[in-house]
């Protein structure tokens, strides 16, 4: 790998590693699996760098990876249930974060439209970026972000009645 894409790449996960931590943490729910789930994403970003051509991509590039981890802890989860109850997160560990109160309501959206609007608002991406994450063609990543709107108001105003 390039020494100055191997510098930009680890700076990029230093600044970042707060922001990698909360988007893993919304997919498992738990806070050694989010961390598993980062760390994994960065020894794999870090083993694959030298195949990053644009530095520009890095982005994108990493969210697909970590976006990828935390998908194959769940469906690795499913696979192995634990075999004992989660145990709570001490109140001092919790952080609030936008997405906690929408928490409940993301059930109701399959996986693919659950990451995109993580990724459209608690992200701040744009449709050309979640597109690059997800592979998916930039409409359909934007019929996926619409529907799953309309679904969350919906659902939203139910459980307000």
């Amino acid at each position: 790998m390039d020494e100055k894409v191997f510098d930009m790449l680890t700076a990029y996960i230093v600044e970042n590693q707060n922001r990698f931590y909360k988007l893993a943490y919304s997919y498992v729910k738990n806070r050694e699996d989010a961390l598993d789930a980062v760390q994994s994403a960065v020894c794999r970003a870090l083993e694959h760098g030298k195949k990053l051509r644009n530095a520009e991509a890095v982005k994108t590039w990493f969210y697909r990876i970590l976006v990828n981890e935390c998908l194959r802890l769940l469906k690795e989860r499913e696979r192995f249930p634990a075999a004992e109850e989660e145990k709570e997160i001490p109140y001092e560990e919790k952080s609030f974060e936008p997405s906690d109160d929408l928490e409940p309501f993301f059930s109701f959206l399959d996986q693919d439209t659950r990451t995109i609007i993580k990724l459209r608002f608690f992200e701040e991406m744009t449709i050309p970026e979640i597109s690059r994450i997800t592979g998916l063609n930039p409409n359909t990543v934007k019929a996926k972000l619409y529907r799953g709107l309309k679904r969350l108001k919906i659902t939203i105003k139910e459980a307000e009645t």
